[in-house]
């Protein structure tokens, strides 16, 4: 600012009123979710009010320590799981047939995760069925099951992170790690041009004593 250093004025108050939004139906709105969770549950009675959803990491090196719910359960998952594709939806698994697994860990974690779906499975006769089928449960089972209405069917764990604190030795202070990192992205680049000059010179050499 030039002269008195004066304030410009900025015109902050033109209509601010009209740029400002509210909402106080919060409360209300909380009351109207968990009255529609409390007729899905009576709907839906005996099954679960949520579908069973797999454990998957969060994307990116960011968040990528995180687990969370995924959409569904891959194919290979079902099949080591031993439930069928076709089935899965009607026992209460969510299916993602496009996901796939890039990890052991992961697949066996989801697999042990719908083994332990089975072990807890109630599974209902039809009301049209004349006699009990293979894998329904008796009618003693079926009258002690219970409803899961929570948020997750098995929900997931979050895994406790330990960090390992140690000293730093000698030989590791004393390290020139810029260097060593330079000389092997050097020797990366440079593989394909030495193993040819290498070779070109064994064969010259060969070609000389076959001279001789």
């Amino acid at each position: 600012m030039k002269h008195n250093q004066q304030l410009c004025n900025a015109h902050f108050r033109k209509d601010w009123k009209k740029h400002i939004q509210t909402w106080f139906d919060q409360p209300a709105n909380k009351q109207r979710r968990r009255n529609a969770r409390i007729a899905k549950a009576k709907k839906v009675a005996p099954r679960p009010i949520n579908l069973l959803r797999p454990a998957v990491r969060c994307p990116t090196v960011k968040y990528n320590m995180r687990l969370r719910a995924g959409r569904g359960f891959t194919l290979a998952e079902l099949k080591a799981a031993k439930i069928n594709k076709k089935a899965a939806r009607g026992l209460g698994v969510a299916v993602d047939h496009r996901r796939t697994n890039r990890s052991e860990e992961s697949f066996q974690a989801n697999v042990q995760r719908l083994k332990l779906y089975k072990s807890k499975l109630v599974v209902f006769p039809r009301k049209t069925a004349k006699r009990v089928k293979a894998g329904d449960n008796t009618a003693e089972q079926c009258a002690a099951a219970v409803q899961v209405t929570s948020k997750q069917t098995l929900p997931i764990v979050q895994p406790a992170f330990t960090i390992e604190v140690r000293k730093i030795t000698a030989d590791e202070r004393s390290a020139n790690v810029n260097a060593q990192v330079k000389k092997l992205r050097t020797d990366a680049k440079l593989w394909g041009a030495r193993e040819a000059r290498a070779a070109a010179k064994k064969a010259e050499a060969a070609n000389g004593k076959k001279k001789k």
